[in-house]
């Protein structure tokens, strides 16, 4: 297990990193670790109780880290809209500099000692017109954790970003199966598929949500949610 931390990736938008991160961070401080999540940039908000925006995916991991709003800085671009954040930041009159995700990431890394760093939708997306997600990867060079939503398409979207995720010589400490809404046909043979072709350890495969803790439209995981997941997760291997 990373001493400094993961990043966590993802197969698509909406397949479940948030919650995936989340658990990561309770089940790394129930091993005594001072962990955090922290994400180089978000896309969308929703008005808070009083009336500043929030981030459904940063408040989320302000829950597992157990932080009060405002106590850490866990993201230095909050774009209001949500679609591509090259795109909102270009409509806002906004570049999103690399440097700038780096140097608040190490700020953060002086406060803790284990990072969680979820990325935004896939592992290649943009950041401006030169720089993607991918290239942030590469610089902090954090072993990997790929989260695979399971639906129709999974096997071919989890292939090329293991092969996109080795291009930048990145290791991959793991992938997790999240089980979405509407669960899959032919779900575990799914997993055996990808279990056969992707040379990295399975974490784990996280069911649907029971219904009293399934998370709402613009808002958080609740605490309960991110405990069901982390039952269902193991920490990579050190």
């Amino acid at each position: 297990m990373s001493k400094s931390g993961f990043f966590v990736t993802g197969t698509d938008t909406e397949v479940g990193k948030t919650l995936v991160s989340g658990a990561l961070i309770l089940k790394l401080r129930e091993l005594g670790k001072q962990a955090v999540g922290f994400k180089p940039v978000v896309a969308g908000t929703y008005p808070g109780q009083n009336g500043q925006p929030l981030n459904e995916d940063l408040e989320t991991l302000r829950i597992a880290s157990n932080l009060q709003a405002g106590q850490l800085s866990l993201c230095p671009y909050v774009l209001d809209t949500p679609a591509a954040p090259h795109l909102v930041a270009k409509t806002k009159g906004i570049h999103l500099e690399l440097e700038t995700m780096l140097r608040v990431y190490k700020e953060l890394q002086q406060e803790k000692d284990c990072i969680v760093i979820e990325g935004a939708g896939g592992f290649l997306v943009p950041l401006n017109d030169q720089k993607d997600l991918g290239d942030f990867a590469e610089q902090i060079h954090l072993p990997v954790i790929l989260v695979v939503g399971m639906k129709l398409g999974c096997i071919n979207h989890a292939l090329l970003t293991i092969e996109a995720i080795r291009a930048r010589k990145l290791v991959i400490a793991g992938w997790i199966a999240n089980t979405l809404d509407q669960e899959m046909s032919l779900l575990s043979d799914n997993i055996e598929t990808l279990r056969s072709r992707i040379d990295a350890p399975f974490l784990g495969l996280i069911p649907k949500l029971p219904a009293n803790i399934q998370k709402l439209n613009n808002q958080p995981y609740s605490l309960e949610a991110l405990k069901f997941a982390a039952q269902h997760i193991q920490l990579p291997a050190e």
